[in-house]
């Protein structure tokens, strides 16, 4: 390659994750083409919570997590679900899933999932600054809520976690939350308030912030889907659904749950799977709230986002071409409302999408170890908003030879 060139990248996936090392990267100075089959952020990133969730890097592999899986599986409203016709697909993941569930496995998953969080929030920060967003980012927490001293229990393994690795929470009693949150029900006796757990305005928004922040470093967009790959002894482009072939010195694949079909064209198979995510998005909801909410007994979340407040939670576990259940939508409602009993369900819209998940819940990012010139970074789960702007300086690092701030052997592809 020669080095007085710019050089030519190629991103695949124009989600939170992929326009923000677009971004970066144009903005260190590659030729970037952002690709994608749909328009910029319509894809799992549209339907995100609007979450910075710092505090939320606890691995849901793990041995308390398996006491509970049985029960949720067969309980139809419960926040796990498996396709009774997809479940064979999934032992092989379930098997690495179980795997990563031994006590020194999860130390190490627990430290690398802090490692991207303590970062995240100044680094969104900075991100949005620099994108003239900075006042899309709310200054409220967020409010996880307990109705008896049993339920705070249960969740004691995340509170120490946070302890453990040195993340802010406090206590509140009953009087407290109504004062910050005076529509939440008075059967909450108390929470934990995660400050610094904030919410973005919309997080369609932001990805369309990105996008054009890239645009106008003059990146390039191109609306298509990859179908497959021309390499030598590294990558030389991508070949596109329309019949073009792209020429590339980098080829970055960052396509959320679809990345592991791409992958196997490279003769690199990853066990991503998609964790099917729904949301409800209230636009006259009858309540005023500020802070985002979750309840971790009951697996949902409420934020004030996208204009009005969006509730979302639980797992379907049933591949990338199921058609949506949407009755996962109302059960979040329906427990949203035991929590704010004055929330009103008008002007509503349901939405489900595909969050990519490894089995032991943390991303890859990494260069392939099959063909040089191609990197990876997939799998974020339910943080992809959360690591977007962390993980776009730590892969451009990758791909231009900077040492990267963190050590990213944890992300490798080939940890599986």
């Amino acid at each position: 390659m020669d080095s007085s060139k710019p050089q030519k990248t190629i991103v695949v996936g124009a989600g939170v994750i992929g326009s923000a090392i677009a971004y970066e990267l144009q903005k260190r100075g590659h030729s970037v083409t952002l690709v994608d089959r749909d328009a910029p952020g319509n894809g799992a990133s549209y339907g995100n919570m609007g979450s910075i969730a710092v505090t939320e890097f606890m691995p849901v592999a793990r041995a308390s997590t398996w006491k509970q899986i049985p029960g949720w599986l067969v309980n139809p409203k419960g926040p796990i679900r498996a396709s009774p016709t997809y479940m064979p697909r999934l032992i092989p993941w379930f098997v690495r899933f179980l795997a990563s569930s031994r006590p020194s496995v999860v130390q190490r998953l627990e430290a690398a999932g802090a490692a991207l969080c303590e970062r995240s929030l100044e680094d969104t920060r900075a991100l949005l600054a620099e994108l003239g967003m900075a006042e899309h980012l709310s200054s409220a927490g967020c409010l996880s809520l307990y109705a008896s001293d049993q339920e705070y229990e249960a969740d004691r393994e995340r509170i120490d976690l946070l302890d453990r690795f040195g993340f802010d929470y406090e206590l509140l009693d009953s009087k407290a939350i109504r004062a910050l949150e005076p529509e939440i029900t008075d059967n909450i006796s108390k929470a934990i308030l995660l400050p610094d757990n904030r919410t973005v305005a919309d997080p369609n928004k932001l990805v369309l912030g990105l996008f054009q922040g890239f645009r106008g470093l003059g990146g390039t967009f191109r609306t298509a889907e990859v179908t497959g790959f021309e390499r030598s002894d590294r990558i030389n482009g991508v070949l596109l659904g329309d019949g073009d072939f792209v020429h590339a010195d980098q080829v970055i694949l960052s396509a959320g749950a679809f990345t592991a079909r791409l992958s196997k064209l490279l003769n690199e198979p990853m066990p991503l799977e998609t964790e099917r995510g729904y949301h409800t998005q209230i636009m006259a909801p009858g309540i005023e709230l500020t802070h985002s909410i979750i309840w971790p007994a009951k697996a949902f979340m409420v934020s004030p986002t996208a204009g009005g407040i969006r509730v979302g939670g639980t797992v379907e576990m049933a591949g990338l071409d199921a058609p949506p259940d949407y009755r996962r939508a109302k059960i979040t409602v329906h427990r949203a409302r035991e929590a704010l009993p004055k929330l009103e369900v008008q002007d509503f819209a349901e939405w489900m999408g595909h969050r990519p998940a490894f089995p032991d819940t943390i991303p890859v990012m990494s260069a392939s170890v099959k063909t040089a010139g191609v990197f990876y970074a997939t799998g974020h789960g339910h943080l992809g908003l959360t690591h977007a702007a962390t993980c776009a300086r730590l892969m451009s690092d990758l791909v231009t030879g900077v040492k990267p701030a963190i050590d990213l052997e944890p992300y490798r592809v080939d940890r599986f």
